[in-house]
């Protein structure tokens, strides 16, 4: 069974926060190869077990990753959903960003007819 604590939807800002830290980032970058539990996970990242539970408490919190019991061990893995939003979220900023230079790139053009 997965599960997730953190059942209700996390703001955007709070994904990014969650995911601002490097050791955090580090960790969601080897989960998106797979599920991982925290022991496969403190052998790949410069950091000791007990610290890497910590960093997947907090990414589970933001709603970056769930787990499933497996034994006497956790097996984590991202969300999909959160991942999701924040490429939602990524998207419409570019696309606004790319609609503003359009109109400052066509109002240049025509100041200058």
């Amino acid at each position: 069974m997965v599960t997730n604590r953190s059942a209700r939807t996390r703001s955007g800002t709070t994904l990014h926060a969650a995911l601002a830290d490097p050791t955090r980032e580090s960790i969601v970058r080897l989960l998106l190869d797979g599920e991982r539990s925290v022991g496969e996970i403190a052998e790949r990242v410069p950091i000791s077990r007990p610290a890497v539970s910590k960093h997947l408490r907090l990414l589970e919190t933001a709603g970056l990753v769930q787990f499933r019991a497996e034994g006497t061990r956790n097996v984590y893995a991202v969300q999909p959903a959160a991942l999701a939003q924040l490429r939602d979220e990524l998207d419409r900023m570019w696309e606004h960003a790319l609609r503003r230079y359009a109109l400052v790139a066509n109002n240049t053009r025509a100041r200058r007819r």
